[in-house]
């Protein structure tokens, strides 16, 4: 159940004040009241978590003063304007200000009940919103399975919150195992759709007939799933490997999209996940619906070209695999740490996944190497690999930062157990982790 929403009842007169205190404490609302303007801007603040009830006629700082000041820490703060009888001109002025609405005195309570919910609806909507582009940009929740601090993955966490909030269709591209799917989750959750409906579509999961029926209808008698492009009006479908799209299912799909208009009723995210070398979404798809869907887009970056992204990864995924199984995370040594650096990854993320769960339970058995797990999976790997340009200082300090990573967090942040571990001096310590952009408050 959502949490209630606070409402800031501002006005000098305090029979006032309770008695509209009184009357949304009954509807639900956890009512504050200020019987001054500059002391309610003590509390109301950019993240208030709900919406400001106030009388314009009020001695020292006025409602349309205090509106203007309102407008300046949160322009999308739901403020309720009281009114004298009479007072139009002063009204219309709080409406170009960015009032929500207005009450004109005597006003009716269920009118004031009714202004209250539609104006914490929209407070909690834009709050949620907020929180979801904030969890976004810091790599919280959704986002902390595509952490990364990759010039890649910035620009991808960019392109996510920037497409996010845009409304017209979206193509995904990458190469296998690189989190299509994932991206389309963060896309969907960050925009305006984020609490309308999410439905995923797996294209190549389904014969000709059954994906007709699935995407377009019309659905059988007795049939309990509406069809995709039904199921999910306002919200957003998503189409895995649309490439597997038959000619056919390409023009109903390009049809339905023109009828929609702009903006979209039902926003399209398209996942092309081609495998076969040479070939590309642009050939993959008829040119009309590749150009109606690419017009935004997002090519998710292959693991190889993240850096360091690997070993931290690595190191988050065997963390959360030694929890799961009971045992210590597998130990990196400096040559396996290079060797992850430098491998192919042709199964990208999903590949790292599954040598880290691999690798965890060798640790538990006590045998075996990371190393071992890599020829395994690239036969053609060398013992040790470069990369044509790259200098052996950028392998020091990715497999350094890796370490004090690791250590950090298996004492959770004790800078002595740390020190005594890695027989580093304190100021050694400092140094490195400021040059690392590690904080101890992040493993507390």
């Amino acid at each position: 159940m959502a949490k209630a929403m606070k409402i800031a009842i501002v006005d000098d007169e305090k029979d006032m004040r309770q008695s509209i205190s009184q009357w949304l404490a009954l509807s639900g609302y956890d009512t504050e009241s200020f019987a001054s303007a500059e002391e309610a801007l003590a509390t109301v603040g950019p993240d208030y978590p709900g919406i400001v009830i106030s009388d314009i006629k009020m001695p020292g700082m006025d409602g349309i003063q205090f509106l203007k000041k309102l407008m300046g820490v949160d322009s999308t703060l739901p403020v309720v304007m009281i009114t004298g009888h009479g007072d139009v001109p002063m009204a219309v002025e709080a409406m170009r200000i960015g009032a929500f609405d207005f009450l004109e005195k005597p006003f009716n309570p269920d009118r004031m009940s009714e202004l209250a919910k539609k104006a914490t609806n929209a407070r909690r909507l834009t709050l949620d919103n907020r929180q979801l582009r904030k969890e976004l940009s810091d790599g919280t929740q959704i986002m902390q399975k595509l952490i990364g601090s990759s010039p890649a993955m910035e620009r991808l966490r960019e392109d996510i919150l920037d497409l996010g909030q845009a409304d017209g269709h979206v193509l995904i591209d990458g190469e296998t195992g690189t989190g299509k799917t994932l991206v389309a989750h963060a896309l969907h959750a960050v925009g305006s759709r984020a609490g309308k409906k999410f439905v995923l579509l797996p294209c190549a999961a389904m014969d000709e007939p059954t994906l007709m029926k699935r995407l377009f209808g019309p659905m059988e008698e007795g049939d309990v799933v509406l069809p995709a492009m039904e199921e999910a009006r306002g919200g957003t479908l998503v189409l895995e490997d649309i490439e597997a799209l038959s000619d056919q299912a390409q023009a109903r799909l390009l049809s339905v999209i023109n009828e929609q208009g702009n903006p979209p009723e039902t926003r399209i995210v398209a996942i092309c996940n081609l495998q076969d070398e040479g070939k590309t979404c642009e050939t993959a798809l008829r040119s009309d619906l590749f150009y109606r869907l690419a017009a935004l887009r997002i090519t998710v970056p292959p693991l190889r070209q993240r850096g360091e992204d690997i070993l931290t990864l690595f190191t988050r995924l065997s963390e959360q695999y030694a929890e799961e199984y009971g045992c210590d995370a597998p130990e990196v040594s400096a040559q396996e740490a290079a060797q992850l650096l430098q491998a192919p990854w042709p199964g990208n993320v999903r590949q790292l996944i599954n040598l880290a769960e691999r690798a965890t339970l060798q640790s538990r058995r006590g045998s075996g190497t990371i190393a071992s797990l890599l020829m395994n999976d690239h036969e053609e790997m060398k013992p040790v690999m470069t990369t044509e340009g790259k200098p052996l200082k950028e392998y020091v300090e990715a497999f350094e930062r890796m370490l004090i990573d690791n250590t950090m967090r298996r004492h959770k942040g004790s800078i002595s157990a740390v020190m005594e571990e890695l027989c580093l001096p304190r100021r050694t310590l400092n140094e490195k982790m400021a040059k690392y952009s590690l904080q101890r408050s992040d493993y507390l």
